[in-house]
């Protein structure tokens, strides 16, 4: 079906685009001869940086860190990881205050959440020894998973979605049983970038006595989230995607209220402890989402994060959400123009209903187009075997520098015919 956008071109897209003043706040990088950039098209793996947040940075530097010094602590760093897990919640992931907290990668709070889930359903129940995630999942969610059930002497049931989509409401009725303990899924496929419906698959998995726990790291800060609505038992999520927070930059989870007092983080530490500064001689759980810190909190690592949730708060997750589609339908029609009559294949989804902020593209000389184009400027993102990944950061990224983009693609690929 043709969509408005089919008879608007680039220019006229950009025009219209009532978020394109956004676009002025994100850093604009000075020339580097051996770091060229035409068009930048990866920001699902890494956002562009604001320009607030280089001073933000400094600023830090010079007062809270080289003024305030350990009285920094005391005075506002000790509740940062909850504080600004509060805003998260409140601007991006739709959770109530004391659900969320900022602080260690996706991956260690990927274990301390499924190891938590799992470890609580056997306690209760011992005969629920499942967790179920697809094959298809990220290799970090995958390794995590087995690694789990290797330690706790779980089994593994494994779902095997289409490709092209990602799990459905459908490929769970074939593996949701009495047995199944923890259910962990990607709200946006990393590959195809397919949408799952969160609020469906939830209802199901707790339906059938089993925690529910969402990767949010090819969402958050892309697609509307409504994590209390849905009932979303326990979610993780990077920052440094579309939240912006750089590279390596903590990670966030999401814990249910009325869930925490009955989870029991693996990872004990001191500054997850009801008394730390107590220097007591056993280890007592805090009441709250604290519980699921361990060490001392990354605060120089959460600054940036401010920027882009303000950000974000100010644009509106709407209205993120339908620049998201408006980019994403655009890339699609491109390629479809420019890239199919190469030989390339279109790997994701196309109703925008059931995408996320990125599409997948695959050829089987894409690896080799990749690096070339990486080299003059144009920045996709290669996921094997074959896929080119374009990812779409909607309040950074322009209609014509998504052309520009789809347009070399094409060059390389029509060179290589």
């Amino acid at each position: 079906m043709n969509t408005v956008s089919d008879t608007l071109t680039s220019s006229d897209l950009d025009a219209a685009d009532p978020l394109a003043g956004y676009r002025d706040r994100f850093l604009v990088p000075e020339h580097d001869p051996a770091h060229p950039l035409t068009a930048y098209l990866d920001g699902n793996s890494l956002g562009r940086p604001l320009a607030a947040t280089a001073d933000r940075l400094a600023t830090f530097v010079r007062t809270e860190w080289g003024a305030g010094l350990i009285r920094s602590w005391d005075e506002q760093w000790m509740d940062e990881p909850t504080v600004l897990g509060d805003r998260l919640g409140e601007v991006v992931l739709g959770a109530g205050p004391g659900q969320v907290l900022v602080g260690d990668s996706t991956s260690v709070l990927l274990y301390k959440a499924l190891r938590a889930a799992l470890d609580h359903q056997q306690a209760v129940d011992p005969g629920r020894n499942e967790i179920v995630i697809d094959a298809g999942n990220f290799p970090t969610d995958r390794f995590i998973v087995e690694g789990i059930a290797a330690e706790r002497g779980a089994r593994l049931r494994w779902i095997t979605p289409d490709p092209a989509a990602g799990v459905t409401s459908a490929d769970l009725e074939q593996v949701l049983s009495g047995s199944t303990a923890v259910v962990l899924l990607s709200h946006v496929a990393y590959r195809s970038g397919y949408l799952a419906d969160a609020a469906a698959i939830t209802a199901q998995v707790k339906d059938s006595g089993a925690l529910m726990v969402w990767d949010l790291c090819h969402s958050v800060g892309s697609v509307p989230l409504h994590l209390d609505d849905w009932g979303v038992d326990l979610a993780v999520g990077c920052t440094y995607k579309y939240l912006n927070g750089g590279p390596g930059s903590p990670a966030l989870a999401y814990v249910r209220s009325g869930l925490q007092s009955s989870l029991r983080q693996p990872i004990w530490g001191w500054m997850g402890a009801a008394d730390p500064f107590g220097m007591t001689d056993a280890y007592e759980p805090a009441g709250s989402i604290r519980r699921f810190i361990t060490g001392t909190p990354p605060i120089l690592a959460m600054q940036p994060l401010k920027d882009m949730v303000e950000l974000i708060a100010e644009a509106g997750m709407d209205a993120v959400r339908a620049k998201s589609i408006a980019l994403t339908e655009h890339a699609i029609r491109l390629c479809e123009e420019r890239l199919v009559p190469l030989g390339a294949r279109l790997a994701s989804p196309r109703d925008p209903a059931w995408r996320g902020s990125h599409i997948t593209v695959d050829h089987d000389h894409f690896a080799e187009v990749t690096t070339r184009l990486w080299g003059e400027g144009v920045i996709p993102d290669f996921r094997p075997p074959n896929g080119l990944r374009i990812g779409l950061s909607p309040l950074s990224t322009s209609f014509a520098e998504l052309e520009t983009g789809i347009d070399a693609i094409a060059a390389a690929l029509a060179e290589m015919e």
